[in-house]
């Protein structure tokens, strides 16, 4: 191999949320780790709404935290407003989101990156891989540096051949606003042989705070103070939280719309300049208009940038309109009315190469040593490309390092499980994005129990420092304690009424373990321990896990069964003529392509991108309902 100016044992190209993420879960294995980014000052940027976390995105930071990441150290440093959504449906699927401050969030990556004295971070736009004989062994930038590596990690988001659009007529080559894409990385990957193909992504445009009329919109009020939530498990919990700012709602309405309508062929998603598909669940303010005519008006939030600017994210206008249309459909939102438009939103398509050509490790199957995490895979959204960054740094470092068997997790341990099974052996048809739905062990797996669930990997490995095995012992033994408590402690029907009239369930008519109490509800542990005499000291986010793990007992046990037995229906039969569209208990997106591609099994229908698991299982009860409304002619066909 000729000149290299360094070697390492893992190279990861990409300072995002996968690059950084890879790059530290390498780092924490031992491996000699350097990421190699464009621009050190973008590490850790966050390109669209700076916003952590959602449904099921937030369990997904709580995990890649249980594995030693960084995304959520970082937003508890950034967190200028936290909500806790999903909570009318009770805390079992409750999911944390946080707003951050832009700049904030990205420093905070960066000090956490190098904290790890085996990362080097670098400066320089990768130009190539370099192979020998037929494996990835290291990259050369524009620059004319060389080094080497026995694995090299490409999470370059929306840059590869990244193009910028604005209206029909304006086209920027970049993978960001202001920012060149990489055109020679993708144009060497394709000439490898590998699958490529085109996503589009977009982004709203962004405003003058100080132009808002706010006594015309809906004020949101940050709900940390409610929670005293920490997304980490590990950062000081002396940490003192960042003064929080409010979010505000309006709503796009008619007067917009008939802007939006007016000018649709202006439009590069509408226009013919932008042919790729881009994520259903973030549409496009002109596929608002286009797909769902009926809806009166479109909410939007006005979401804070940071702390010292005034700039504000209009969260669900997300347009690739010319610049001018854009500014007079703000104009016509309420409390927008004089509204200053710092930046025009836009469209960018990019490259991915479809993720079927991975293994589960992240490896490409044709490129030994290399290995994909991010957009460059199909998927959307910060989280998922932490989760995927985590699962290839490790891969990566552990086969660098000749460590043994590589870092597969099942579907029922983690959603990083179910990232990486939907995405690598069914493949996308659109950006992928997580959710809920996507689990089959959604009950199970959820943003409380992170830790339980992951450290047991992380330490196995090695991830963890002493203070971290520390804190991940205190939180055990706290849990632990929690329910051993429940489960030995008796409470009498006279210590017990005032809770069970309120819960309104019946009466006790003798003695019963708290732990079994639990289970009924509206009634907490914290205060059948208390009524039963045996209050605890601290309550906090051990005793929300306890609480859970005691009350639902018997649905996690069901949720298991189910799972096995749907693996057991690969020969059940669907016939042609099925009415997906009247099956209510599936989603809009099942129902949409089940219908469209008319699968003959379950098996073929599990295939199916986006119709999940929780999907197929409703679809057994679906069929098997249909099969008895229509007698005879509904058996023809059944196998299984």
């Amino acid at each position: 191999m000729s000149w290299l100016e360094a070697e390492f044992d893992v190279i990861v190209v990409g300072g995002g949320h996968a690059g950084t993420e890879a790059a530290v879960a390498a780092a924490r294995l031992g491996a000699r780790v350097a990421l190699v980014t464009s621009a050190l000052e973008t590490i850790g940027q966050m390109s669209c709404n700076p916003a952590i976390g959602g449904v099921a995105k937030g369990t997904v930071v709580r995990e890649v935290d249980a594995l030693g990441g960084i995304m959520g150290r970082a937003t508890d440093r950034a967190t200028l407003q936290f909500r806790m959504l999903n909570r009318s449906k009770g805390p079992a699927v409750w999911a944390p989101r946080a707003q951050c401050d832009r700049g904030l969030y990205r420093r905070a990556v960066r000090t956490l990156l190098e904290r790890h004295a085996n990362l080097l971070t670098i400066q320089g736009t990768v130009a190539r891989l370099i192979m020998d004989d037929g494996r990835a062994a290291g990259v050369e930038t524009l620059e004319g540096r060389r080094f080497g590596a026995r694995a090299v990690v490409i999470t370059t988001g929306t840059f590869l051949r990244g193009r910028i659009h604005i209206g029909t007529t304006t086209q920027i080559g970049g993978g960001r606003a202001g920012e060149a894409p990489t055109t020679h990385l993708a144009e060497q990957l394709e000439a490898a042989g590998l699958t490529v193909a085109r996503f589009k992504t977009g982004t709203p445009p962004r405003i003058d705070g100080r132009s808002v009329d706010f006594t015309r919109v809906e004020k949101q009020e940050s709900e940390l103070g409610a929670f005293a939530y920490r997304w980490s498990h590990f950062e000081d919990p002396g940490l003192e939280p960042l003064t929080q700012l409010p979010c505000f709602i309006t709503h796009l309405e008619d007067a917009g719309k008939e802007i939006i309508a007016t000018h649709i062929g202006e439009s590069a998603m509408y226009g013919g300049a932008i042919a790729s598909r881009g994520p259903r669940y973030c549409p496009s303010v002109e596929d608002k208009i286009v797909k769902f005519p009926e809806a009166a008006r479109h909410q939007l939030f006005l979401e804070p940038e940071g702390l010292e600017t005034t700039e504000m994210y209009v969260n669900g206008l997300s347009t690739s309109l010319p610049a001018e249309v854009q500014l007079r459909t703000l104009r016509t939102v309420r409390g927008l009315e004089q509204v200053r438009m710092t930046r025009a939103g836009y469209a960018i398509e990019y490259d991915y190469y479809p993720p079927t050509q991975l293994g589960l490790t992240f490896q490409v199957r044709a490129v030994p040593g290399l290995y994909f995490a991010g957009q460059i895979n199909g998927t959307t959204g910060y989280e998922e490309a932490a989760g995927q960054g985590v699962l290839a740094g490790l891969n990566a470092g552990l086969a660098a390092l000749g460590r043994g068997e590589p870092l597969v997790l099942g579907r029922e341990t983690s959603y990083l499980g179910v990232l990486a099974d939907d995405i690598v052996t069914r493949g996308v048809d659109e950006p992928y994005r997580l959710f809920t739905s996507r689990s089959e062990f959604r009950l199970t797996v959820r943003q409380d129990n992170a830790l339980r669930r992951l450290a047991p990997v992380a330490e196995r490995l090695g991830l963890y420092d002493a203070p971290e095995r520390a804190a991940v012992a205190r939180r055990m033994e706290r849990e632990d304690a929690l329910t051993e408590t429940a489960r030995r402690t008796t409470i009498r029907p006279e210590q017990a009424a005032a809770l069970v009239e309120r819960s309104g369930t019946a009466p006790l008519s003798h003695a019963l373990k708290v732990a079994e109490l639990v289970r009924r509800p509206g009634i907490g542990l914290a205060e059948l321990l208390a009524a039963a005499g045996a209050p605890i000291d601290e309550g906090g986010e051990a005793l929300v896990t306890a609480e859970l793990e005691l009350k639902y007992a018997g649905y996690y046990v069901r949720e298991r069964r189910a799972a096995e037995k749907l693996q057991r229906m690969g020969g059940f039969a669907l016939a042609a003529e099925l009415p997906y569209e009247t099956m209510r208990s599936l989603t809009i997106e099942a129902r949409q392509k089940l219908s469209a591609q008319r699968p003959m099994t379950l098996a073929q229908a599990a295939r199916i991108p986006g119709v999940t698991p929780a999907d197929l299982q409703n679809l057994v009860i679906e069929v098997e309902r249909w099969r008895r409304a229509s007698g005879p002619r509904g058996l023809v066909g059944q196998q299984g």
